[in-house]
């Protein structure tokens, strides 16, 4: 990871509805904070919005980079570059991680390493929303700014 990174947290199972909320957070961070590189999951319908929104920036924005994160070995579990995707990424380390807390882990290796967070995360009991409560404690040593989506949004 290179440059100013945001990585995205959400739920699974995502509206549509929240896509220009998305989208507008995808755009401040391009232009206002100067984000070159995207990292998002291939798990649900929130990494799926998360994705689209950085493809159709990348038409306005085509220096900006879209990296799929990858929880489980390319060796183990092969995964081609998606369409719109400029590459993958595997957190160093994670080789001796059980697969069970794979994503889990990797989530947080990719918050302990960007510069931003976007997250739609309001569900109380969730993985994203304890991902988020994780993100909090680098906000608040100034490592990291989270924007958070909210559902009505």
């Amino acid at each position: 990871m290179g440059g100013k990174s945001c990585f995205f947290i959400g739920h699974r199972e995502t509206s549509e509805e929240i896509y220009p909320a998305l989208y507008a957070a995808v755009e401040q961070h391009i232009v206002e904070y100067g984000v070159k590189e995207f990292i998002v999951g291939h798990y649900g319908g929130f990494d799926r919005l998360a994705a689209s929104a950085v493809k159709a920036a990348k038409h306005l924005y085509p220096d900006v980079k879209l990296i799929l994160l990858l929880p489980y070995h390319p060796a183990e579990r092969p995964i081609p570059t998606p369409d719109g995707f400029d590459g993958t990424f595997y957190p160093s380390g994670m080789e001796s991680v059980p697969r069970k807390i794979a994503i889990v882990r990797a989530n947080r290796y990719v918050v302990d390493h960007v510069d931003y967070l976007i997250a739609y995360a309001w569900h109380p009991t969730s993985n994203a929303r304890e991902l988020v409560e994780y993100a909090r404690k680098r906000q608040r040593n100034l490592c990291l700014s989270i924007t958070l989506i909210k559902p009505d949004n």
